[in-house]
Protein backbone atom coordinates (compact mmCIF):
# COMPACT_ATOMS: atom_id res chain seq x y z
CA UNK A 1 0.00 0.00 0.00
CA UNK A 2 2.78 2.28 1.08
CA UNK A 3 4.64 1.73 -2.39
CA UNK A 4 1.52 2.20 -3.91
CA UNK A 5 1.07 5.41 -2.77
CA UNK A 6 4.18 6.72 -3.58
CA UNK A 7 3.98 5.47 -7.45
CA UNK A 8 0.62 7.93 -7.28
CA UNK A 9 2.28 10.69 -5.67
CA UNK A 10 4.87 10.52 -8.33
CA UNK A 11 3.28 10.44 -11.07
CA UNK A 12 0.50 13.00 -10.07
CA UNK A 13 4.11 15.39 -9.70
CA UNK A 14 5.09 14.83 -12.92
CA UNK A 15 2.22 15.61 -14.34
CA UNK A 16 1.91 19.08 -12.51
CA UNK A 17 5.38 19.37 -14.03
CA UNK A 18 3.91 18.23 -17.87
CA UNK A 19 1.63 20.78 -17.33
CA UNK A 20 4.17 23.60 -16.91
CA UNK A 21 6.73 22.32 -19.92
CA UNK A 22 3.36 22.09 -22.23
CA UNK A 23 2.30 25.37 -21.20
CA UNK A 24 5.56 26.84 -21.34
CA UNK A 25 6.14 25.45 -25.11
CA UNK A 26 2.43 27.05 -25.41
CA UNK A 27 1.54 26.65 -29.30
CA UNK A 28 5.49 25.64 -30.28
CA UNK A 29 4.30 22.36 -29.24
CA UNK A 30 1.49 22.36 -31.93
CA UNK A 31 3.85 22.76 -34.49
CA UNK A 32 6.46 20.64 -33.28
CA UNK A 33 6.99 16.89 -34.21
CA UNK A 34 9.14 15.61 -30.86
CA UNK A 35 6.68 14.84 -28.17
CA UNK A 36 8.89 13.80 -25.46
CA UNK A 37 9.34 15.83 -22.62
CA UNK A 38 12.76 13.71 -21.19
CA UNK A 39 13.20 13.22 -17.27
CA UNK A 40 10.22 15.06 -15.64
CA UNK A 41 10.93 14.16 -11.84
CA UNK A 42 14.01 12.45 -10.66
CA UNK A 43 14.26 10.76 -7.41
CA UNK A 44 16.83 8.55 -5.34
CA UNK A 45 14.65 5.14 -6.47
CA UNK A 46 13.03 5.96 -9.84
CA UNK A 47 13.20 8.36 -12.64
CA UNK A 48 10.04 9.55 -14.04
CA UNK A 49 9.50 10.28 -18.06
CA UNK A 50 7.16 12.11 -19.83
CA UNK A 51 5.53 12.24 -23.32
CA UNK A 52 2.57 14.53 -24.71
CA UNK A 53 0.84 13.83 -27.87
CA UNK A 54 -0.31 16.35 -30.24
CA UNK A 55 -3.82 15.51 -28.98
CA UNK A 56 -2.72 16.49 -25.50
CA UNK A 57 -2.67 12.92 -24.22
CA UNK A 58 -0.58 12.59 -21.94
CA UNK A 59 2.06 9.55 -20.99
CA UNK A 60 4.45 8.85 -18.28
CA UNK A 61 7.19 6.10 -17.42
CA UNK A 62 8.75 5.20 -14.48
CA UNK A 63 11.59 3.47 -14.63
CA UNK A 64 14.03 1.96 -11.68
CA UNK A 65 17.33 4.57 -10.89
CA UNK A 66 19.66 1.63 -10.89
CA UNK A 67 18.75 0.92 -14.40
CA UNK A 68 21.52 2.58 -15.88
CA UNK A 69 21.51 0.85 -19.17
CA UNK A 70 18.43 2.89 -20.17
CA UNK A 71 19.60 5.66 -22.37
CA UNK A 72 17.37 8.94 -23.42
CA UNK A 73 17.15 7.82 -26.61
CA UNK A 74 15.74 4.14 -25.67
CA UNK A 75 13.20 5.95 -23.61
CA UNK A 76 12.55 8.42 -26.48
CA UNK A 77 11.92 5.18 -29.11
CA UNK A 78 9.42 3.40 -26.19
CA UNK A 79 7.19 6.61 -25.99
CA UNK A 80 6.99 6.63 -29.68
CA UNK A 81 5.75 2.54 -30.09
CA UNK A 82 3.62 3.62 -27.39
CA UNK A 83 2.32 6.54 -28.95
CA UNK A 84 1.79 4.42 -32.24
CA UNK A 85 -0.07 1.25 -30.39
CA UNK A 86 -2.04 3.98 -28.84
CA UNK A 87 -3.01 5.17 -31.96
CA UNK A 88 -3.70 2.14 -33.34
CA UNK A 89 -6.31 1.52 -30.58
CA UNK A 90 -8.14 5.23 -31.36
CA UNK A 91 -8.44 4.35 -34.63
CA UNK A 92 -10.39 0.87 -34.10
CA UNK A 93 -14.20 1.28 -35.37
CA UNK A 94 -14.87 -0.71 -32.42
CA UNK A 95 -13.17 1.36 -29.49
CA UNK A 96 -15.45 3.73 -27.77
CA UNK A 97 -13.19 6.46 -26.47
CA UNK A 98 -12.91 6.87 -22.84
CA UNK A 99 -13.62 3.14 -22.76
CA UNK A 100 -10.65 0.98 -20.67
CA UNK A 101 -8.09 -0.01 -23.33
CA UNK A 102 -8.55 -3.98 -23.69
CA UNK A 103 -6.53 -4.65 -27.19
CA UNK A 104 -3.97 -7.73 -26.67
CA UNK A 105 -1.95 -6.01 -29.00
CA UNK A 106 -1.62 -2.75 -27.37
CA UNK A 107 -1.55 -4.96 -23.68
CA UNK A 108 1.53 -7.12 -25.76
CA UNK A 109 3.31 -3.89 -26.66
CA UNK A 110 3.68 -2.91 -23.30
CA UNK A 111 4.56 -5.85 -21.73
CA UNK A 112 7.09 -6.56 -24.09
CA UNK A 113 8.45 -2.99 -23.34
CA UNK A 114 7.88 -3.87 -19.65
CA UNK A 115 10.57 -6.98 -19.97
CA UNK A 116 12.90 -5.12 -22.08
CA UNK A 117 13.63 -2.43 -18.95
CA UNK A 118 13.49 -5.34 -16.64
Amino acid sequence: MENELKFHYMVHTSLDVVDEKVSAMGKALVDQRELYLGLLYPTEDYKVYGYVTNSRVKFIMVVDSSNTALRDNEIRSMFRKLHNSYTDVMCNPFYNPGDCIQSRAFDGMVTSMMVQVC
